[in-house]
């Protein structure tokens, strides 16, 4: 079903003959602030809004003009309550929503970057999950973030892998031209590190790392973000006293061979390759900076939820039930073996299982056992979307006055997770904002302009 307008159709001011792509600052406007409608942050709203505006354009013809019109004249409000009365509206909506039919697609392109934290993305085809919902997913190996994105936003993927803040930055044309995404579930939390060279086992302390090269995934990456949160803390200017390049993560050890990087903040399993391989050593776990910290999630554009419901339901309850199934310590070495293979992360089973058990070797002599390394949770915290936002705000690749809370309900559906959680029978939070605490200091995340300025070290 072709979702034309999810703008409230009782609404004298709102076209509903424009298409769910339009850009217009119209329709831009009717889709976040819902013009007095319902929060349309779920499949199921935005179904029943579609079904709303099938059933109020039915009545006057399809003539939008007169429907605005009249709309002025009588008032929304009375219009739906004289139409309540006389038709059904809420059992007409719950029948349709109980009777969507089958699948609209169910041959599905989904890329995934090759790291740990795609787990879910990944286990979910060789461990039957997306079978399991009526799905025939072809999972694409790709070789960094910019090409994911970019293969997204061209149609080629139904649907992506991402890093936490890539669905944000191209909702707000950041970096990329502006499309609306959504993201309803998180991959993994925890996940990363911070690796160096065995060259600087000298150099633990950041005050030392002065004219370092670091690498990062992407710039629109929790990496990016954590690393210049944690060197900054130690006094650092990210801008101006390292470099900090984009290094797809399948190249990560190799430029730490080469020279080309004195470390990287990298998602595993290419921290812990790097120790396989003897070439470096884990200087700090991002955990330590931020106990449950977001890194990739799963994502998708607007389009892909409101042209096929069913099938992006069927999807996400793909996702989650394998988020879930990795969230279980016990299923950790069997996973690691079904995600191995050349066709996924084209890893040694050892190194994966290091990665996902939390039972590693940390390059310093040591064997560490860190059950959650790496951990599996599907929620998208809102609050974590706001912190996403004032990182971005903070180091400039974002400018001017920014809606954090707005922006972040817009595109990290916690609704839609908790409904397919709860019908899965999980546990689901019954708020999406929570206090975090990142290397010691608290964020609020109703005061998030207040805590980009609190910064000493910033952009500008």
């Amino acid at each position: 079903m072709t979702v034309k307008s999810l703008g409230n159709p009782f609404s004298s001011e709102t076209d509903l003959r424009h298409g769910a792509e339009c850009g217009c600052a119209g329709c831009v406007t009717s889709a976040v602030e819902q013009q007095g409608g319902p929060d349309l942050t779920t499949s199921e709203a935005m179904m029943e809004r579609a079904v709303e505006s099938a059933i109020v354009r039915s009545v006057f013809g399809q003539s939008d003009i007169g429907r605005r019109s009249f709309m002025g004249m009588m008032g929304g409000s009375t219009m739906a309550a004289a139409l309540a009365s006389v038709f059904p509206m809420n059992e007409a909506k719950a029948a349709i929503l109980d009777n969507l039919g089958p699948l609209e697609k169910t041959d599905l392109n989904i890329g995934f970057v090759p790291i740990t934290c795609a787990t879910p993305i990944i286990m979910a085809q060789p461990m039957g999950f997306y079978e399991r919902y009526g799905l025939n997913v072809d999972v694409i190996k790709t070789a960094g973030w910019a090409v994911a994105r970019d293969k997204s936003l061209s149609g080629e993927y139904d649907a992506s892998h991402m890093l936490t803040p890539m669905p944000l930055a191209m909702t707000l044309g950041a970096g990329s031209i502006a499309e609306p995404y959504i993201m309803p579930a998180v991959e993994n939390i925890n996940g990363q590190a911070i690796v160096l060279a065995n060259e600087h086992l000298d150099k633990r302390d950041p005050k030392q790392w002065k004219g370092f090269t670091f690498g990062v995934p992407f710039e629109y990456s929790m990496h990016n973000f954590l690393l210049r949160y944690y060197v900054a803390e130690f006094g650092l200017d990210p801008d101006v006293d390292i470099q900090i390049r984009v290094v797809p993560p399948p190249e990560m050890v190799a430029n730490l061979r080469a020279g080309n990087l004195d470390g990287y903040l990298s998602p595993d399993p290419f921290n812990q390759r790097a120790v396989y391989e003897g070439i470096g050593f884990l200087h700090v776990l991002t955990k330590d900076l931020w106990e449950g910290h977001p890194c990739c999630a799963f994502a998708a554009p607007l389009s892909f939820a409101t042209e096929m419901p069913n099938t992006y339901g069927a999807l996400l309850k793909s996702i989650i039930d394998a988020t879930q199934y990795a969230s279980a310590a016990e299923n950790r070495k069997e996973i690691s073996t079904a995600i191995a293979p050349a066709n996924y992360l084209n890893q040694p089973v050892t190194v994966i299982e290091q990665v996902l058990t939390g039972v590693y070797a940390d390059g310093l002599g040591e064997v560490q056992n860190v059950p959650d390394r790496i951990d599996f949770d599907p929620f998208p915290w809102h609050s974590m979307g706001v912190w996403i936002l004032t990182q971005m705000k903070r180091w400039g690749y974002i400018e001017g006055d920014v809606d954090y809370k707005a922006v972040a309900e817009q595109v990290y559906l916690a609704a839609d997770c908790k409904k397919v959680m709860e019908n899965l029978g999980y546990e689901a939070p019954d708020v999406s904002y929570k206090s975090h605490t990142i290397m010691g200091k608290a964020f609020d995340y109703n005061e998030p302009e207040a805590y980009v300025d609190s910064f000493a070290i910033k952009k500008g």
